[in-house]
């Protein structure tokens, strides 16, 4: 299977792409609505949904009413915890534009860390690192004023930026339905 470097199956046809699921903690308003708004403004025509992803995508080898009840079973030892979102950062090799993560992020990295096991278990081609995309995929000439752009906008910001993991959605990547 091949992926880009986001870590995203690529080249693949769609009907090739099933069973690729993801875990993800989306955003609430009105932070979530801010980071939305700003991703269209960074990359117009993008269709955003504010997340933390706990497991990137990833194909499955089992069915996902595995995965799922797996997800269950070890969601069910968290409790909820605040996210604090802190300054905009790059990702070297990819380019990717994102809102790095200040206090919640060590409970991330515990989460991720149980989860990726058994029948949710998958090889990434990154290491594993908390965030929220708010540009990806950009030409190499456009990355530092996006990259500025993004600041701005994220520096004028005045409403939380804040926000309560409380839940988690396992999200089919193909058809972006929740189970």
């Amino acid at each position: 299977m091949g992926f880009d470097l986001n870590g995203v199956l690529s080249g693949i046809p769609a009907e090739q792409r099933l069973n690729v699921f993801a875990l993800v903690i989306y955003i609430p308003d009105p932070l979530g609505r801010f980071l939305d708004d700003l991703r269209t403004q960074l990359v117009p025509g993008c269709n955003p949904h504010a997340h933390v992803s706990v497991l990137p995508p990833r194909p499955l080898a089992v069915d996902w009413r595995v995965a799922s009840e797996q997800v269950k079973e070890c969601a069910g030892n968290w409790a909820p915890f605040d996210v604090v979102l802190e300054r905009i950062r790059i990702f070297p090799v990819t380019n990717v534009i994102y809102v790095e993560l200040g206090e919640g992020a060590p409970e991330m990295f515990r989460i991720h860390a149980a989860m990726n096991s058994q029948a949710l278990e998958f090889d990434e081609p990154f290491e594993y690192h908390p965030h929220i995309t708010l540009a990806q995929e950009i030409a190499p000439d456009q990355v530092a004023a996006i990259n500025r752009r993004a600041r701005e906008l994220w520096d004028a910001y005045t409403g939380p930026r804040t926000f309560r993991a409380e839940r988690a959605a396992f999200v089919d990547t193909v058809s972006l339905t929740s189970f």
